[in-house]
């Protein structure tokens, strides 16, 4: 059994900072990327930022300059530093791990319960 358990997102201010983790726990071998995504009401989830094993990160264009991923690989956790935050990053934000299971063949995606996060005065 593998579980991604995220942190309490919550109500922030325009131009306020949140930070949110991530962590990965159960019967893991080994996990290769990880990342966030998010999902607004009325429209489709989309890629926040993702980083790999070995810390290449890639970030969706409306947060570039304002969000940071990082990532402890020892406490197979992610961090989203999210900076700069405006109304429209209002939504739910879910982890996301590709892994491979102890006694599993191939790496699988996992995903977080979600997360949300409101920026508003």
């Amino acid at each position: 059994q593998v579980q991604l358990v995220e942190s309490r997102g919550g109500l922030v201010q325009p131009g306020g900072s949140l930070r949110l983790s991530c962590a990965a726990s159960g019967s893991i071998f080994s996990i290769n990327a990880m990342g966030w995504y998010r999902q607004a009401p009325g429209k489709q989830r989309e890629l926040v930022a993702a980083i790999g094993r070995g810390g290449s990160t890639n970030y969706g264009d409306s947060v570039k300059g304002r969000f940071t991923i990082s990532r402890d690989n020892a406490k197979n956790t992610v961090y989203l530093q999210m900076d700069s935050l405006k109304p429209e990053d209002t939504a739910a934000y879910y982890c996301n791990a590709d892994l491979l299971r102890r006694g599993s063949g191939r790496f699988e995606e996992y995903w977080g319960q979600g997360t949300q996060v409101t920026v508003s005065s």
